[in-house]
């Protein structure tokens, strides 16, 4: 191990106990590093005497060649490139080069300079895959058709088909490639973390597990392969089981796989709930496509929604196309139509914007009522969002009713279920599910406090509604939860509350009519009082609330109101 080179000597070495450790222990050959795929031993072997027949004038032949292989399959494309492009300013350069130059360049991102590069490189089937990804890349069909005509039947040309039908969401294709190769070369192992990787997208995280499992007998320390299994422990169980099983990567410094870092950092902010969010994310934007959006998640969890539609206006939602278009499936929609739904709406609702509701709702319906999604999880939330903004509430209960079982402690699921039951009068059953709402930030959101001080109302619990009240601050929130508790509960009724609220109003604008409110109000207390439907002794502070009044119309109420408790002997 190179680790072993840093040690600090035990005892002093005797020159002839020295010269006989050295004729016995040999360095292996560099073609060894390579075979094992120790590409850090091969790395080590030749940069450590190149530098050093460098500074002397001395010349290995192939040497920077291979310090940039090695390089590029230690993830380090910074100093591949580096390498290839020292030696294109070579007369002597081998014209192959250029080809390396441009998957170094294309696994840094730089997609145009790939393409100059590769287009000065001769023909070969290396040159055609990178083209083929390149095409993919600049969402160029024409030329992506062109270089997939040029693919022929051997291993290398249908990983790289695979791969394409992967990133354009043609999973199962994908899978099938795979699974052919592995008949052809059971010694392909790699090829396991591949499929399970579909089976992960598929949302089979069972499956993809059990996929997994074969590679990560024979490779246990595989970084991609234990970051795909933590990835399926947080869809399976949560973020906490995910990062337990990252434990032996959390070290990044410690990982050999440079290629591996951003994936594993990006991966522990969205496993910790979105921690280290700003930090991590935004460097990794154009390197991980989901680092987008989950910045926007995080965003939307932070109530930031502008950011986050700065963030995602510009990203176009990409459907898969398929590469045969004679057998081309029914569209698979990605995520990122959901989340400009969720934005839209998000953004419509906080500016009272008309047209970004409207586009949320479009982008909901064409995931809905996709014939790929019509029937999942997904699929159906996204109409029920689409019927929630038109407001057709019965049509909203239809799809979630359907897959309520999933949501049961889910405090957002169960805030929109209970505003459509409430929505439509079923004002009972919306009360148990609000209360079953623990997200402190939904139960101090106004829309969640108006909705269930109106369900109390309903259901003819009006001082809880009163208390909802008596718990907010000062603020327009607070005194349009008392107009909403001073006209439902006068309309159902209750007209202590109704009173109450009235007088509160009253004071917060005395210009207004809400004394006559407030009047009607007590009248409305009194009638109860001879009905015997409330008590005698709330008179009291009936009288104590007209008296607060202004107005002169209040005094033959407050004398008919006395007279009434004189005569019936009730103490005022």
């Amino acid at each position: 191990m190179i680790l072993s080179r840093m040690k600090p000597a035990v005892g002093a070495e005797t020159p002839v106990s020295f010269s006989e450790k050295k004729k016995k222990t040999k360095v292996p050959p560099l073609e060894e590093y390579l075979q094992q795929r120790d590409y850090l031993g091969a790395f080590t072997l030749l940069e450590v005497p190149t530098q050093f027949q460098r500074s002397i004038g001395e010349k290995q032949e192939h040497a920077d060649l291979w310090i940039g292989y090695c390089a590029f399959h230690l993830g380090d494309y910074k100093r591949a490139m580096e390498e290839y492009k020292s030696l294109t300013l070579k007369p002597d350069c081998l014209a192959e080069v250029w080809v390396f130059l441009a998957c170094a360049l294309f696994f840094l991102g730089l997609y145009q300079e790939a393409e100059e590069a590769a287009s000065k490189a001769p023909m070969s089937p290396l040159q055609n895959r990178l083209l083929f990804h390149l095409a993919h890349k600049f969402n160029d069909e024409k030329r992506l058709m062109d270089f997939h005509q040029n693919l022929e039947d051997v291993t290398e040309d249908q990983l790289s088909l695979a791969s394409i039908h992967y990133m354009r969401s043609h999973y199962q294709e994908a899978i099938d490639i795979y699974k052919r190769l592995l008949l052809q070369n059971r010694d392909f192992l790699a090829l396991k973390v591949y499929v399970a990787l579909c089976y992960y997208k598929l949302d089979y995280y069972d499956v993809s597990q059990e996929v997994l499992a074969v590679y990560l007998h024979s490779i246990p320390d595989s970084t991609i392969a234990l970051n795909l299994k933590a990835c399926n422990h947080f869809r399976l169980y949560n973020g906490k089981a995910a990062e337990a099983e990252l434990k032996n990567l959390i070290d990044i410094s410690s990982c050999s796989f440079e290629f591996a870092k951003e994936l594993i950092l990006h991966n522990l902010v969205v496993f910790r709930g979105g921690e280290g969010a700003l930090q991590v994310l935004p460097p990794l934007i154009h390197v991980i496509p989901e680092a987008r959006l989950n910045l926007v998640i995080y965003y939307l969890r932070q109530d930031d929604v502008q950011e986050a539609f700065n963030l995602i206006q510009d990203l176009v939602p990409t459907t898969p196309q398929g590469l045969d278009k004679t057998s081309h499936k029914d569209l698979l929609f990605s995520q990122e139509y959901i989340l400009k739904g969720v934005v839209n709406a998000a953004l419509g609702q906080e500016i009272g914007s008309s047209d970004h509701l409207k586009i949320a709702q479009q982008f909901f319906q064409l995931v809905g009522g996709s014939a790929s999604e019509c029937d999942t999880i997904p699929g159906r939330q996204c109409m029920a969002s689409c019927f929630f903004l038109l407001r057709q509430f019965e049509d909203v209960l239809i799809y979630l009713n359907s897959v309520k079982g999933y949501f049961f402690n889910d405090d957002t699921f169960n805030f929109n279920y209970a505003q459509a039951k409430a929505a439509l009068g079923n004002y009972k059953e919306a009360e148990e599910v609000f209360l079953l709402i623990q997200n402190e930030k939904i139960k101090n959101d106004y829309v969640y406090l108006s909705w269930l001080a109106r369900c109390y109302i309903m259901n003819q619990r009006g001082r809880l509604a009163w208390e909802l009240y008596l718990k907010m601050g000062t603020s327009s929130n607070s005194f349009s939860l008392l107009q909403l508790i001073a006209n439902d509960c006068y309309k159902m009724g209750q007209f202590y509350y109704a009173a109450k609220a009235f007088d509160a109003l009253e004071k917060l604008d005395p210009g207004s009519n809400y004394s006559e409110g407030k009047r009607g109000a007590c009248v409305g207390v009194f009638q109860l009082i001879l009905a015997n439907k409330e008590s005698k002794e709330t008179l009291k502070e009936v009288l104590s609330l007209l008296r607060n009044s202004g107005n002169p119309q209040v005094e033959y109420i407050i004398r008919t109101l006395r007279k009434w408790a004189k005569d019936n002997r009730v103490l005022l």
